[in-house]
């Protein structure tokens, strides 16, 4: 994994060109569900679907993440015939996992260093936005909690879609998020710490900034073609810093 050192002139050079930055939340802002297995959330999805569809596939039956399954139930209704699954499925699934964000949210910590970052770009820009699969009211819940009380700082949250359309690794979310900003897809930075958020990324155009304390999560991330990849949000806020800072 790239130290601090090691990066920090090639993110201050990265970042002469950047005029906002995209931040995924879990994980970048805080470990939502500290580790805790969603499987029984993912059990009460299948049941509440079950009640609508009647059915579900195999691989969303076989599905133990809360986020997983929103994504592969999308899949299926996007392959079943027009009008033959009512999209209120995937309304129930969506709110289901939302309520559970909310609570988790209450007890969730900022991710070290992450207060900082969102200050020093309040001050020295650019802005920040929130890109995340994560539903976008949550969110702005830990943004106003009492641990960050940072909501004023955030240009904008692009959370979840409510009938989980374009979520991660699908760059629509991105998308929109440089919609928000009125940037184009080079002029944005995002900051994930999943493979997903690489791939959108990639996807869009957009440079990428890997973030994660996992070597091994770090090494797939440069094979698969992220140029930096960092285990701290220090290096970044060097880098704004530094770009702010007259020669």
């Amino acid at each position: 994994m790239s130290s601090a050192a090691d990066h920090g002139a090639a993110l201050r050079e990265l970042l002469t060109d950047v005029h906002a930055v995209l931040l995924d939340f879990d994980g970048p802002v805080t470990d939502l569900f500290r580790g805790r297995s969603t499987a029984p959330v993912a059990l009460e999805i299948k049941t509440a679907v079950r009640k609508v569809w009647d059915h579900v596939d195999p691989e969303v039956d076989a599905c133990d993440d809360s986020h997983g399954i929103l994504r592969l139930l999308r899949e299926m209704y996007d392959r079943s015939a027009p009008g033959s699954l009512d999209p209120q499925g995937l309304v129930a699934a969506e709110e289901i996992v939302t309520g559970y964000e909310y609570e988790a949210v209450k007890t969730a910590r900022p991710a070290p260093h992450l207060v900082s970052l969102v200050d020093m770009l309040f001050k020295h820009g650019p802005p920040l936005v929130v890109v995340s699969n994560n539903s976008d009211g949550p969110i702005w819940e830990f943004f106003k909690g009492e641990r960050v009380q940072r909501q004023e700082k955030v240009y904008a949250v692009v959370g979840r879609d409510p009938l989980l359309r374009d979520m991660k690794p699908h760059p629509g979310s991105v998308k929109r998020a440089l919609k928000c900003v009125d940037l184009p897809p080079e002029s944005a930075l995002l900051v994930g710490d999943q493979l997903t958020d690489l791939s959108a990324a990639q996807q869009a155009g957009t440079p990428f900034l890997g973030y994660t304390q996992s070597p091994e999560r770090a090494a797939q991330m440069t094979e698969l073609g992220a140029k930096y990849v960092v285990s701290s949000h220090k290096p970044l806020i060097e880098a704004v810093k530094s770009r702010s800072s007259p020669n």
